[in-house]
């Protein structure tokens, strides 16, 4: 039954949350069919400024260069590898993608949001050296990871990762790999790019500071979204013909609200986190990667440990982290009131099963919410020995809701990635959870658009169009060396990336 309003306005696309999935959302359906009208509404007076912001995520670029839990160790000591493959291959599509935008002159300054930051793991120990080297012998078997490196020389290491072992205990055993191509990503800064062309189109309107109250299908098969504007308190009503929610934490609550039968037996499990970040300019100039290292035993693989190199508005930084934590909040600039919220009958088994089965993880959390600076420091200090407390400030960085799903073994299991739930006509269609999220978003957004729109996507003129923003479409460039290499080079060379190696 719709929602009762003297004013409804009727528009094609409402996509919900002003992040990089609704501004890549947007983008790609104004490029197929620049006729759709659309509609973002947004909650903060801003856009980007919840998971999508620079400083509330880690902007690796995530490629599985360096992230060690994408690469899990079997129990005969084998390292598994098809997960790292499938990520490098979506990362590249959606290098792609943004290089088609800048050609296209919707981004002008590629430098503002991308820049080369050599991807690195650091490993500590005899047992987790031989789990880097085995990971480094699988990898490089595959195009994608062409030209990674791996020592255990520490003159070499020391070129790598000065600061890293600069009183370092000659007895350390210490591996690392590293990849020069790797990216730092602002995803902020992309966001508003995006938004910002689309804000010159006729057909497509922002709409800040409103928040979604209630969304409700109409008889016609149509959604009827109820907004509500946060600083006015004017009320509206919205007609669409296709509804994106891409609230970060808050999509559950809305997929919800929808009341489709996809929706149920989904759950939330909240997970908050801080950064240490570096004050010191003399520290932050001789540090130039991403090193990741190993997740403590119970962490969630969003909590890996990397000192990180960022550019931020055109300034280098140095971060240390994430610390995790538990909070009952969906957004960083949500409510504690959010997880109880998404409770509802169709979730409670799934989540009581999560809960019984992750109970090290709530621990490990709650441990991570009581660190002082100083417990905080001790695990910096494991990458950088000479760390001072003086150098490092505290900072908040944004929180994020992993998926909880029914399962008939378990009741629910808790998921480490993201999914696009969509009712069964593609009318509507939300995206869960969170790492690698940003980094994959064109794939990801690529993917719904053939589950929503499946004879829209068949056509010969979208085939066409996708094939010009993305030219490798359909192509494995992992299975294709060639390729592969013809389409880094361009990628590199539009999107003013350094240390290509042919």
């Amino acid at each position: 039954m719709g929602i009762k309003t003297k004013n409804t306005e009727k528009v094609d696309v409402v996509l919900i949350g002003a992040g990089i999935m609704s501004a890549t959302l947007g983008t790609l359906i104004n490029e197929l069919n620049p006729d759709v009208n659309i509609e973002i509404i947004e909650r903060l007076d801003v856009v980007a400024a919840e998971s999508s912001d620079a400083w509330n995520n880690a902007g690796t670029g995530h490629s599985a260069l360096c992230e060690l839990n994408y690469t899990p160790q079997q129990a005969d000591g084998s390292v598994k590898i098809n997960k790292a493959i499938s990520i490098a291959e979506q990362f590249e599509v959606s290098k792609q993608f943004w290089t088609y935008l800048v050609d296209k002159g919707i981004i002008k300054n590629p430098e503002d949001f991308i820049r080369t930051v050599p991807h690195m793991s650091a490993v500590f120990g005899e047992k987790d050296v031989d789990f880097l080297r085995k990971r480094f012998e699988e990898l490089t078997k595959n195009n994608l990871f062409k030209g990674m490196e791996y020592t255990e020389d520490k003159k070499v290491l020391a070129e790598w990762i000065p600061l890293m072992m600069e009183g370092r205990p000659l007895d350390d055993k210490i591996a690392a790999t590293n990849m020069i191509l790797g990216t730092d990503v602002n995803f902020g800064s992309l966001t508003r790019d995006l938004v910002a062309n689309l804000s010159t189109k006729e057909n497509f309107k922002l709409a800040l500071e409103e928040e979604v109250k209630d969304i409700n299908r109409n008889a016609d098969g149509t959604w009827e979204i109820a907004v509500k504007g946060l600083k006015t308190g004017v009320k509206r009503s919205v007609n669409a013909k296709f509804v994106f929610i891409g609230a970060g934490g808050h999509s559950l609550l809305l997929l919800e609200k929808s009341g489709i039968p996809e929706s149920k037996g989904y759950g939330g499990f909240p997970v908050g986190g801080q950064w240490l970040r570096c004050n010191n300019e003399e520290i932050i100039k001789n540090h130039h990667a991403k090193v990741y290292g190993k997740a403590s035993i119970g962490a969630p693989p969003m909590s890996v440990p990397h000192l990180d190199t960022r550019y931020i508005d055109g300034k280098q930084a140095l971060l240390f982290g994430p610390y995790a934590g538990f909070s009952t909040k969906f957004l960083k600039q949500g409510s504690y009131f959010d997880l109880p919220a998404s409770i509802k009958l169709s979730n409670i088994r799934p989540l009581l099963s999560v809960g019984m089965d992750n109970m090290d993880l709530t621990k490990y959390l709650i441990s991570e919410v009581m660190k002082s600076p100083k417990d905080k420091l001790d695990a910096l200090k494991q990458f950088m020995p000479t760390a001072k407390l003086e150098d490092w400030d505290i900072e908040v960085a944004g929180q994020r809701v992993q998926v909880i799903k029914k399962d008939p073994k378990h009741g629910g299991v808790l998921e480490f990635g993201t999914e696009v739930v969509a009712a069964a006509d593609g009318s509507i269609a939300a995206l869960l959870g969170a790492s690698p999220g940003a980094s994959t978003s064109v794939p990801i957004m690529i993917s719904l658009l053939k589950k929503c729109f499946p004879e829209r996507a068949k056509s010969d003129e979208y085939r066409k169009k996708l094939r010009e923003m993305i030219p490798s479409h359909g192509q494995s460039l992992n299975d294709n060396e060639t390729l592969c290499k013809e389409t880094r080079k361009r990628t590199h060379t539009t999107l003013k990336l350094e240390n290509f190696n042919d």
